[in-house]
């Protein structure tokens, strides 16, 4: 780091990647913020800087060889699992003379979470961090280390009674053209290798694509379609409304016909007897309703939200985009799996790929498409502009 990208970062101020330290007085302090960058998507600490004012007083040589060294010991042996760090020294040029800097740069954890002796796990929030003491929270965070999925885990209380015995033989039909008494195992064992069931329970994945009534013990883990009149989402005046109930691939074409009779076809050149062609492309509509329904934060208790507006179309997902995902790199095709059951149930069932080229196939069709990964309300927006006037 240069002297010059140093100063523009203490001019910045403290953020949620970015802190500043005077010195290291409390190892406990040090470890703390550490593990809440390394939980999150890592972060720069600058020792030698005061909190607050950014002003330099700098470290003595001394003083930067200690505590490069203390760094590095407590990411390695207080911190569980260890973290990596890299440190350099950058030198100011002050009117009172020269100044060192410290430079320790936490790298995002690649076992998440990480965790101090207590067992306490930090996380940033803004320029500040925060203890995690939140189930929810706690298992998005060992999803996004990749050692947890949503859609693997056993729903508490279901039971095989619960699987549609019908939906599992169709799909046994189309992907190995055999139904279940051709395999030659027991109805169970059968099941549990395909990953819906697991410990006498039906997984979550197992639940949302071959159970009877998924909403039974899901309920929020449904579709909200509301097409409203004007432009605002508080307006209490809507022209048609809708909660979609039932598997995956009901929820996708509920949600898909919600849409179509929403939205208007055009003539677009066509002739008078024509039907018209809908106002949005209706394969960008399937690529993006797929893509809410496979990579949403199955962590988060909440539904999928379908907003029609005059001047737009809106497709809510709960949950921001995984791991180091961000909108430039998903409308180039980049992908991270969050849910693999049923990116994998998908894949075969449905029209879905699983190649990350939906959203690339969506933006060819309909290159208006907007995209936002809301990181502090934990949600991911498609909008779609309309061009129809009423």
């Amino acid at each position: 780091m240069s002297p010059i990208e140093l100063l523009d970062l203490i001019a910045a101020g403290e953020t949620s990647r970015v802190q500043f330290k005077e010195k290291i007085e409390n190892q406990d302090k040090l470890i703390s913020e550490m593990i809440a960058f390394s939980n999150s998507k890592g972060g720069i600490l600058l020792i030698g800087v005061r909190e607050k004012t950014g002003q330099i007083p700098g470290l003595l040589p001394n003083e930067i060889r200690e505590t490069s060294e203390l760094a590095g010991n407590l990411a390695s042996n207080n911190i569980f699992s260890p973290i990596f760090i890299e440190t350099e020294v950058v030198t100011i040029e002050e009117a009172d003379g020269k100044k060192n800097v410290l430079v320790i740069e936490v790298k995002e954890g690649l076992n998440k979470p990480h965790k101090d002796k207590n067992g306490t796990i930090w996380i940033k929030q803004g320029s500040d961090k925060r203890k995690l003491t939140d189930n929810s929270d706690i298992l998005r965070l060992f999803q996004s280390g990749g050692n947890l999925y949503a859609d693997e885990m056993p729903v508490p209380t279901t039971s095989i009674a619960d699987i549609d015995r019908e939906k599992v033989n169709r799909y046994l039909k189309k992907i190995f053209n055999r139904d279940i008494k051709e395999f030659g195992i027991p109805y169970k064992q059968l099941l549990k290798n395909k990953n819906i069931l697991k410990n006498d329970r039906i997984t979550l994945g197992g639940l949302l694509f071959f159970g009877i009534e998924p909403q039974h013990y899901k309920p929020a883990f449904c579709m909200k379609a509301v097409s409203f009149l004007g432009n605002e989402l508080g307006g209490t005046r809507y022209r048609d409304s809708e909660d979609i109930l039932g598997d995956i691939p009901a929820l996708f074409t509920g949600g898909l016909a919600f849409m179509k009779r929403n939205l208007k076809k055009v003539q677009a050149g066509q002739n008078f007897n024509s039907q018209g062609i809908l106002e949005i492309s209706e394969i960008a509509l399937e690529e993006l309703l797929q893509n809410a329904l496979v990579h949403r934060d199955y962590f988060k208790n909440a539904p999928i939200r379908i907003l029609i507006f005059d001047n737009r179309l809106e497709i809510v997902s709960p949950g921001k985009l995984p791991n180091n995902l961000t909108v430039n790199n998903i409308r180039f095709g980049n992908a991270v799996i969050r849910n693999n059951l049923l990116a994998s149930f998908c894949s075969q069932i449905m029209v879905y790929r699983g190649l990350g080229s939906g959203i690339v196939r969506a933006l060819r069709e309909q290159p208006d498409i907007e995209f936002i990964n809301d990181e502090d309300g934990e949600q991911f927006i498609v909008k779609i502009p309309r061009h129809f006037e009423y």
